[in-house]
Parts: structure tokens; C-alpha cells; sequence
């Protein structure tokens, strides 16, 4: 008898553990929990590796994968992972042009009665990074228009060579001053803080430049070219302030040294109570109108053209006998865009001279600038 209670007693513990068992309910969430994607080439379409992941916080319904600013394909096969037994539409890993836009995923929970809208998407940015470009005036030539007088240029190595970017008024100057010695050029080389630098002095141009109210050249130096055969007709035209430039610059540096003359005068040589001063500054600008053409500021508009979207002046030069250090953040008075960066679509000018109202023949003859090691600290976009 106790046998048989005690089987029965346990038949009866049996059933009534086996009667608290249910069926577990179907899981009612319905998340994506991560994304990734795999290519074969990650660094044509990411900046980093790991960029080919996304963890997703609960609250997210937009997935964005960043992707440099232009990747070499717009075409994923998403993979997600969800939360237990959630079904997703599209399918998981088919493939889409996301170049189109973005795609509508719904993932629907296991049990059937939850859903949800995710936006997948891939979004290019641009990532930038630092880059100096550097100018040490080492590449100094003579020429000559004439036959009979030297002058001075300088030069930087391109892609084909030595290439003239750098304009100095030394051109006009050997013209007017067939006379006189190529080292009494308004701009000459020197011996700078390191190897060669460049000298640029206030002269006076004789009794050619008195004569036509232009008695003084500014000894000058800008990155551009000086169109000597419109230099008679209309010299502030003739200055044509600027190359090309495909990166972002930030900062304006160099060294310098500076020892003005006291004796001011203008067009007449009448004496003007104002102490000279250098010009030491750089612009940057679209180097195309609103309707397409090219422009190349000149003395006109190198500081009051709206194409202008930054500057960096170093305002008032300090004047100084031992090579002092120059530093200028750009001021942007608006956004570049990548795409017309990309393109060349902007150029920088560098400016220095010796008496800056020079091109209105205001200066002082034997005021003295000089230059060395100039930088231009930029970013430029990662490929």
C-alpha cells in the first residue's frame, strides 16, 4: 500500500509541474539591432574599416552608413541583425542602388502583431585633412623683353617643369629703367633666413615715370602674372592676382622683415603726411562668374570682388630689422563647395609689396620688405 501512494504521489506532483509548463509566447519586439555591410573594396567607399558596421540604439529608425563624399559604387547588400524570430522586408542582404535615395526596410516581429520602419541609407562626407604648401623662393631666373635689360622672376617646379606662377612689376620696371643694373630691380633675390629670400624695395622710376604720373614702382611680389602689355594702358588691370587651388587653406605664415622710408609722395611727388606701409595678405576666390566664365582678379577687385570667400591680411605691418615670424588665420565669409573645389574652381592669391597704396604711385622710394619660408596651411580632402 505505501508503494502505491507513493507512485501515486508522485504521478500527482508530476501533473501538477507538468500543468505550470506553458508554451513560450512568440517574441512580440521587432528591431534591428545591427547593420553592416561587407565589399570587397572597403577603402574605395569608407574612410575606416570599420565604418561597414552600424550599431543600432532602440530608438533609431534612420541607419546611415558614412561614406567618403563620392565612393566608387553606390550598389549594398545590407545584412541585419534582429531581434529572435523578426522577419525584415526587402530580404536581408539583397542588394539596392543607394545612390537613389534611401530604402524602406519593415521588420515585422515574430509573433505578427509588431512592426517597424527603418531608413537605411549611405551618406558621403567629406573627411579633411592637414596639408602645408610651401613657398622658399629658391628658383629665382633672369629675363628679358628687350634684349638690353635683365630682370629678375621666380619660379616653382610643376608637373612640366619649372613653371613662372610668381608676377613681379620688374618686367614694367626694366622698361622704363633700361639704365639701370638688374640688381636695382624693384624685386630682387636675397640671402633669406634660410638659403634665398626675396627683397622687395619702393624705387623710383626716373624721368620716363614722372613724366606719365607714375614716378614710384612698389617693389611687389604676388602669386599670379603681370600682363605687361596692358601694363601702360591700365596697370591696375594688368596685375592678375592668382593660380588655381584645389585645397583649403587655413593659415597664412611666413617670416619677414620690414624698414619703411620716411619721405611719402604721390603722382606728383608731392610730399603726403602719412607714414608708408607693406601689404602682406592673401584671397581666396571662385574663379568663375555666375554665368560660367573664368575670372581672374586683378587691382581693381583683388579686395572688393563678391567672388572673394576668404582673406588674410595681416593688416598693419609691423616694421622689424631681424626676421620676425607672420601668422594669419583665413576669414571666410562663406562655405567652399567640394565639388568646385574638386574641380579647380577657386584660386589663391599671395600679395606683398613694399608701399601698399603703391599701385596708386603713393609710396616711399627705399621703404624695404622682405620675405622667406611662406606657407599656406590648408586642408585638403581624403581620397
Amino acid at each position: 500500500m505505501k508503494m502505491i501512494f507513493r507512485m501515486a504521489s508522485v504521478a500527482l506532483l508530476c501533473a501538477a509541474f507538468t500543468s505550470c509548463i506553458k508554451e513560450e509566447a512568440p517574441n512580440a519586439e521587432c528591431d534591428i539591432e545591427q547593420a553592416f555591410v561587407s565589399i570587397e573594396k572597403p577603402g574605395d567607399v569608407f574612410y575606416n574599416a570599420n565604418d561597414t558596421l552600424v550599431n543600432i540604439p532602440s530608438t533609431t529608425v534612420d541607419i546611415v552608413f558614412r561614406t567618403k563624399r563620392k565612393p566608387k559604387q553606390t550598389v549594398f547588400a545590407p545584412k541585419f541583425r534582429l531581434t529572435e524570430g523578426a522577419t525584415i522586408t526587402p530580404a536581408n542582404g539583397s542588394a539596392h542602388d543607394f545612390g537613389r535615395g534611401p530604402v524602406v526596410y519593415t521588420v515585422t516581429s515574430e509573433d505578427g502583431n509588431s512592426s517597424r520602419v527603418y531608413r537605411v541609407s549611405f551618406q558621403g562626407s567629406a573627411k579633411m585633412v592637414g596639408d602645408v604648401v610651401k613657398f622658399d623662393f629658391e628658383n629665382v631666373a633672369k629675363d628679358n623683353l628687350t634684349g638690353l635689360v635683365d630682370f629678375y622672376k621666380w619660379q616653382e617646379k610643376g608637373p612640366n617643369g619649372m613653371e613662372d606662377v610668381w608676377g613681379t612689376g620688374n618686367a614694367g620696371f626694366s622698361l622704363s629703367a633700361w639704365d639701370q643694373p638688374i640688381d636695382a630691380d624693384p624685386t630682387i633675390p636675397i640671402n633669406g633666413m634660410e638659403g634665398k629670400g626675396v627683397q622687395m624695395t619702393t624705387r623710383s622710376t626716373g624721368a620716363l615715370g614722372k613724366m606719365v604720373k607714375k614716378p614710384i614702382a612698389a617693389g611687389n611680389l604676388f602669386y599670379g602674372a603681370f600682363d605687361l602689355q596692358n601694363a601702360l594702358a591700365d596697370a591696375l588691370k594688368a596685375t592678375r592676382f592668382g593660380h588655381p587651388f584645389n585645397r583649403k587653406p587655413i593659415r597664412f605664415t611666413g617670416y619677414y622683415t620690414y624698414n619703411p622710408a620716411e619721405h611719402v609722395t604721390d603722382q606728383e611727388l608731392h610730399t603726403v603726411d602719412i607714414k608708408d606701409s607693406a601689404a602682406v595678405y592673401a584671397v581666396f576666390y571662385r574663379n568663375h562668374d555666375a554665368k560660367g566664365n573664368a575670372v581672374v582678379l586683378d587691382g581693381t577687385n583683388i579686395k572688393t570682388s563678391p567672388l572673394i570667400i576668404a582673406t588674410a591680411d595681416m593688416g598693419y605691418v609691423k616694421p622689424q630689422k631681424a626676421w620676425t615670424a607672420f601668422e594669419v588665420s583665413f576669414k571666410y565669409v562663406s562655405n567652399i563647395d567640394l565639388d568646385v573645389l574638386e574641380h579647380n574652381g577657386y584660386s589663391l592669391a599671395i600679395v606683398f609689396s613694399s608701399s601698399k597704396r603703391g599701385d596708386q604711385f603713393i609710396g616711399a622710394i627705399g621703404s624695404t620688405l622682405c620675405v622667406d619660408k611662406v606657407r599656406i596651411i590648408c586642408k585638403k580632402e581624403e581620397k
